[in-house]
């Protein structure tokens, strides 16, 4: 079964700029794919047709359970709890303790204090970062820092992790700590679609790489393919 589908999806922008032509591909329950391609690629369009943020021109976005074409304005954020995001910059709430940013999300949502305060706990413990609970993001390493974002898109048990460049300010062994994270929360059934530019991790971790480029659907390696 598919968390994400996109059916011949085409997305462009004023001037002629198509950011997204004809492209279609699909990520099963489970599943782990890179999104790859230079900067201009398409590879941010594509993620923010999967979040429902834009709709596209043509084609047909469909994931989670909801589709582009008969989504209503106030079920996007019911789309949205069903996903989790990874950015690149981390977007911790300098303000909130490491605790606070988790709880943060499942706040929202409208969880029980119980709940919360069992799921954040359980989460820190899980990114092993049990000690760091009341540390604020200025404390924090940046791979500190990614790991509870991380946790953040995890509170709520999203069918599918969105990671936009979550290594692009970590080091090398961050990184790599990082990345056997993102495995092993895919071992446990969650869908991670992983956009990158770091093409020594893609050779790395045999993973399924879709290729984007001038929003063109170029390539679809599947896992371990040379």
């Amino acid at each position: 079964m598919s968390v994400l589908h996109f059916d011949r999806v085409s997305k462009s922008y004023g001037k002629g700029w198509i950011a997204l032509s004809d492209v279609s591909f699909a990520i099963e329950d489970g599943e782990f794919a890179f999104l790859v391609g230079s900067s201009g690629a398409g590879k941010s369009t594509l993620l923010s047709l999967v979040i429902m943020e834009q709709r596209p021109d043509y084609g047909l976005v469909e994931v989670a359970g909801f589709d582009s074409n008969s989504i209503k304005h106030e079920q996007i954020p019911v789309l949205r709890r069903k996903l989790g995001i990874v950015f690149q910059d981390f977007r911790l709430l300098p303000d909130m303790t490491a605790a606070e940013n988790i709880a943060f999300a499942l706040k929202v949502t409208g969880q029980p204090r119980k709940f919360i305060k069992r799921r954040t706990f359980e989460l820190l413990a899980k990114m092993g970062l049990s000690h760091k609970a009341k540390s604020f993001p200025h404390e924090l390493s940046g791979g500190e820092k990614q790991r509870i974002a991380i946790a953040r898109a995890l509170a709520n048990s999203p069918l599918l992790l969105l990671a936009d460049e979550p290594t692009g300010n970590l080091d090398p062994r961050a990184t790599d700590e990082l990345m056997e994270l993102l495995l092993e929360i895919n071992s446990q059934g969650t869908s991670i679609l992983m956009a990158t530019h770091n093409t020594d991790l893609i050779d790395r971790v045999p993973m399924r790489v879709l290729e984007l480029e001038n929003g063109v659907l170029v390539g679809d390696r599947a896992r371990g393919a040379e």
